[in-house]
């Protein structure tokens, strides 16, 4: 039996410096120039304080702090750009420098943002290079898709719901010049997974909490959609739900056929804070993909949600990896359906691991639709709205440096996932801070709204964190019914 969905307070002691970790590169001011420039900058090391234009040098490239932390191993710089951004000049000299490609080339351009995207486009711009520049290509893989005078471009005739990676060259009468980093970006319009806005989606949990009838809260409230929760290891690499019920023939395959019957659908979700999961189980990317993919077969979830959690997932970066290899490999497999992470926070953003896990699906070429955080069971104080718009903002921004998104697109990345009425720790989200929490949601374009659980969805006053109601006060099904209008 499962009460809690997480217990993310011991991870509040791994966070270390969230704000300035996550806080992205906004507002980050570089320090003057060292005088001394011919004189190399410290190497970077493990557990050293570096502050905001700190300067370091690491595998013979310099790097800027753009965020005031503390240093772990695993942090070096090219593996946080929230943290460290490279530099040109000072530092110690390369003894053999990358040539460009032809004497006289323009210089390598800004890495590109999107900013701005359709149903069959997406837009980009980019810094300019240095150096005489006639114009610049915007290439996928090896191909021009872009030939423009300025520093923005659109491409133009892409189909709905795709995503594509682009960098761009510089180039004149002499050749062209290195690429510029690569940004991907997704265009709109997608429908039943892929991408886009999924609807709200409570989670349903058939393990506990005297589980209600899911048409008769459909019909109450007006909701679409659940989550349906959890699915682990029913020994080794195959799944059943809570690691015992198998796919046909059991409770949650019953709730799963009247939510389709009744015209509704529904997220599979995978994972949680216990039991015996999938990620440690599955030997490799791509066993765990295949026993995700026998779910997928069997229920055909409008998306599929992977709460990577606690130290057997989430603070396992081998179990991380081979999640994300799997999640890349449904996404090939499954490109209708969406794929939806959802993992612990700090009131000001992911922690440490939660940064690591946005930046290798960048790293992995990971097509994650949706990253979804836990505001709650986080030190989340009395302003649980707050907090929570803290905890966005700052997955919003370690998005943005992962990925090189606009706000727009990042925002359209991004869920919430909350714990209605009393938490683990005593964070009340009462029915107005759950309203004012949709309507933040809804105001920025968020991708995902879902809470844990409709079990709880049932007022009990004074009643503590129980399984089948909220601990406070409010009417049956209020969550869900506010749930309903995102």
């Amino acid at each position: 039996m499962r009460l809690n969905r997480t217990a993310v307070v011991a991870l509040a002691s791994l966070t270390l410096a969230v704000g300035g970790f996550v806080a992205g590169t906004t507002g980050a001011s570089a320090s003057a120039t060292p005088s001394k420039v011919m004189l190399a900058y410290p190497a970077w090391a493990p557990n050293t304080a570096y502050a905001i234009g700190a300067r370091v040098t690491y595998n013979g490239v310099d790097y800027e702090c753009i965020q005031a932390h503390t240093s772990l191993t695993g942090w070096e710089p090219p593996n946080v750009p929230a943290l460290w951004k490279p530099i040109s000049g000072g530092g110690t000299p390369t003894p053999t420098p990358t040539p460009t490609p032809t004497t006289g080339a323009p210089g390598k351009p800004g890495t590109p943002t999107v900013t701005g995207t359709t149903n069959s486009s997406i837009s980009l711009s980019w810094s300019a290079s240095s150096g005489t520049v006639t114009g610049y290509r915007v290439y996928e893989g090896s191909t021009v898709k872009a030939t423009v005078t300025g520093t923005s471009a659109t491409i133009s005739g892409l189909g709905t719901c795709e995503t594509h990676t682009y960098t761009v060259k510089a180039y004149n009468s002499k050749g062209e010049s290195v690429a510029s980093g690569s940004v991907t970006g997704s265009t709109t319009g997608c429908t039943g997974g892929g991408g886009g806005k999924l609807p709200g989606a409570p989670y349903l949990y058939e393990g506990w909490g005297n589980p209600p009838s899911p048409t008769s809260v459909m019909s109450a409230t007006g909701i679409k959609a659940f989550t349906m929760a959890f699915m682990l290891s029913g020994g080794g690499c195959t799944a059943a739900w809570d690691g015992s019920r198998p796919l046909s023939g059991s409770p949650d395959a019953s709730a799963i056929s009247q939510i389709k019957g009744a015209g509704g659908n529904v997220q599979i979700s995978f994972g949680g804070w216990s039991g015996n999961k999938l990620g440690p189980n599955c030997s490799s990317s791509s066993a765990f993909a295949s026993a995700v993919q026998q779910v997928i077969n069997a229920y055909h979830p409008v998306a599929v949600d992977f709460d990577i959690e606690n130290t057997d997932e989430f603070e396992n970066t081998t179990v991380q990896d081979r999640i994300l290899g799997g999640l890349k490999i449904i996404k090939q497999n499954n490109p209708s359906t969406k794929v939806v992470v959802t993992f612990g926070t700090s009131t000001t953003g992911p922690n440490y691991y939660g940064t690591r896990l946005i930046n290798q699906s960048k790293a992995l070429g990971v097509n994650i639709d949706n990253y979804t955080i836990m505001p709650f069971d986080f030190g989340g104080g009395s302003n649980m709205y707050q907090s929570t718009v803290n905890a966005s903002e700052g997955l919003k921004n370690a998005l943005k440096a992962a990925w090189g998104w606009s706000d727009a697109t990042a925002y359209a990345h991004m869920g919430i996932s909350g714990m209605n009425g009393l938490s683990d720790q005593q964070e009340v989200t009462s029915v107005s801070t759950w309203t004012q929490i949709r309507d933040y949601a809804k105001s920025k374009g968020l991708g995902r709204l879902a809470f844990w659980a409709v079990n709880r969805d049932r007022g009990c006053a004074g009643g503590g964190v129980v399984s089948d109601c909220s601990g406070i006060a409010q009417n049956t099904w209020d969550f869900t019914r506010i749930t309903a209008g995102f």
